[in-house]
């Protein structure tokens, strides 16, 4: 198994196939942002695929495709399908806006794609053309039924919450969730890039204490995903909530997971800057001893913690660039 520096079993990488998206989240893209890689500054599918077996044969189990909306990128059910013939590989799951699933998510599935994590920030057309800049909701909707259908272990809303934005919605959410059966993660926004520094923040410990008093939660005792929110399930099991709380409740000490981007960086911490460049190596023809051997030693260098409340301006570059 992979371990950090201190001590950390890393076991999850998220993999960016892109950066590029097709919405402008206002937490995420400044507007009219236009610092995109170029493609030719992408790992092929085929580098991207030798990376993750170079992560499984390591010990990672967990494989989480992001972007940008990675299902922007071309040949991803067949990186998805490269992925779990990795003996070992014990799950997959995607993030993504919704707005392509209705194409994709068959084929998705097929591929051996088990979960998904779907953004939805509200059920308002209003709320949402303000949040992602276009009047996408319909077209999500039908994603989600199309996923649905597909058969997907399962499917998680993620919601950021915004104060004076969308955090009267929650209710709605809620309801929504029940009547499909999905899991409601709330995900603190967090000061990544000049957006995600200008919102106002919604600290989801009070948000928590309401839910569980409207709805009866109790901490779930089981396993869902190996990332890092924590669950609660209402009593009679019709609901189920995560909280992602990288500001008031961080959890860097049970950190499992480090990101590629799609460039080829390893980015060892999400609210630091320590990375380390796979993309040269690779195209200079490197084996794979030495490419494990680069990655046994990246991990050493993943900090102990993030710094998004003692220093909320440290991170420049926007969520896009990084991968989800």
């Amino acid at each position: 198994m992979l371990t950090d520096a201190f001590g950390r079993t890393v076991d999850y990488l998220r993999i960016s196939v892109t950066d590029r998206c097709d919405l402008r989240c206002t937490y995420c893209l400044p507007k009219g942002f236009k610092g995109f890689s170029i493609p030719k500054e992408w790992l092929t599918i085929e580098e991207l695929g030798r990376v993750a077996s170079a992560f499984a044969r390591l010990g990672t189990k967990r494989f989480r495709l992001t972007g940008g909306e990675p299902l922007l990128r071309k040949g991803l059910a067949e990186l998805a399908a490269e992925i779990n013939r990795q003996p070992g590989v014990e799950d997959i799951s995607l993030t993504t806006n919704g707005t392509q699933l209705g194409k994709h998510a068959h084929s998705l599935r097929e591929a051996g794609v088990r979960r998904l994590n779907i953004s939805l920030d509200s059920l308002r057309n209003d709320c949402v053309k303000d949040i992602t800049g276009t009047d996408c909701l319909p077209q999500v909707l039908e994603g989600i039924e199309t996923a649905k259908a597909a058969g997907f272990e399962r499917i998680k809303i993620n919601m950021v919450p915004l104060k004076g934005v969308n955090d009267n919605d929650l209710d709605d959410m809620v309801a929504f969730c029940i009547r499909n059966g999905f899991i409601l993660n709330l995900i603190e926004a967090m000061p990544m890039g000049t957006t995600g520094q200008a919102h106002a923040k919604v600290n989801l410990q009070p948000v928590l204490a309401e839910l569980q008093q409207k709805f009866n939660l109790t901490p779930y005792q089981g396993t869902i995903g190996g990332g890092p929110a924590r669950y609660w399930q209402s009593r009679n099991g019709e609901f189920t909530l995560g909280l992602i709380t990288p500001m008031s409740q961080h959890f860097c000490a049970t950190c499992n997971r480090v990101r590629l981007s799609a460039t080829g960086n390893i980015h060892l911490c999400l609210g630091q800057e320590d990375k380390v460049a796979l993309r040269p190596m690779l195209r200079d023809g490197c084996t794979d001893a030495e490419l494990e051997q680069t990655i046994k030693n990246a991990l050493l260098l993943k900090p102990e913690k993030h710094e998004f409340v003692e220093n909320p301006k440290k991170i420049i570059r926007v969520m896009a660039l990084t991968g989800g």
